[in-house]
């Protein structure tokens, strides 16, 4: 789980820009904790209407095709896919963030100076390679309480940060992000049909959560998104993983219903709720 960051002053930025709810604010008690106190079932897909804007033109900087981190590349080279992933599972006590962009990351230090500007601390750095390329391992916590983030809005602010600083110091990943069409130096070549990427599956994880997978078109925001049309539905997120793969976004969530593992009509329930908004993003009330 691993990224390259951007200067300091425009990743403070990413987080005093990254706008709350229209309507709707997310409970911050504890790691995407929620509770509504309404009937899931009857509740259905009709409070997600609310979407996070974002103010991302002052957020990711037009990337420079001459501002490379460490290094250099040829033209010809093969661009790796760049990934990001914030892992909410692994450390109960830090928030792990893994970045891999094959062999081309250096010490990232301005990643590093990036997240203290979010108001975090990283407490463990680690590097390791193999087949993939090189991971740059970063464990973080809030420096506030010096516990592990549990705000979706700051952990995506986590997300498009690492991914502005990419973008930034190794623009050959513009053409490999979703954000690359708009802040990149060259749009993604291969755009993804937002209808065919989507995949939500729906597992037990024991008696008392289940496990819900969602795979997707990336694009800012998405991390908040997910969450908000969960909690919406008085599903509560427990903990979960979030990966950034080139245009994908990957998440798994722990969930559960009152600290019960979901039923199937409930897990129907979150899988349509989530196929609806995710598949028609743009989709507005004024449209029916």
């Amino acid at each position: 789980m691993a990224v390259a960051m951007a200067s300091c002053g425009c990743t403070l930025g990413a987080y005093t820009k990254l706008t709350a709810f229209e309507k709707q604010s997310i409970s911050k008690t504890s790691f995407f904790g929620c509770s509504s106190g309404l009937d899931p079932v009857k509740h259905l897909c009709t409070s997600t209407k609310s979407r996070l804007s974002y103010s991302l033109s002052t957020m990711i900087p037009k990337a420079s095709a001459t501002a490379i981190e460490d290094g250099s590349y040829q033209d010809t080279d093969v661009v790796p896919t760049p990934k990001v992933i914030i892992d909410q599972d692994s450390d109960p006590n830090a928030t792990v963030v893994e970045i891999t962009f094959g062999d081309r990351l250096g010490a990232l230090l301005d990643t590093m100076s990036a997240l203290k500007n979010l108001g975090l601390n990283v407490v463990k750095a680690n590097v390791h390679l193999d087949s993939s390329g090189k991971h740059n391992t970063f464990s973080i916590t809030k420096a506030s309480t010096g516990r592990k983030v549990d705000d979706p809005e700051l952990l995506e602010a986590i997300r498009l940060t690492i991914i502005s600083n990419l973008l930034e110091f190794h623009p050959e990943s513009s053409a490999q992000l979703a954000m690359g069409e708009a802040f990149g130096v060259e749009a993604p070549k291969n755009k993804l049909d937002v209808d065919i990427a989507t995949r939500i599956q729906i597992y037990d994880d024991g008696p008392d959560r289940s496990l819900l997978s969602v795979e997707t078109a990336d694009r800012p925001g998405l991390l908040v998104d997910l969450v908000k049309i969960v909690t919406d539905i008085n599903v509560a997120v427990e903990s979960g993983e979030f990966d950034t793969e080139g245009l994908l976004a990957k998440a798994k969530f722990h969930v559960n219903y009152k600290g019960k593992a979901l039923i199937k009509p409930l897990q129907q329930v979150v899988a349509n709720s989530l196929r609806y908004f995710l598949r028609r993003p743009s989709t507005e009330e004024s449209s029916f």
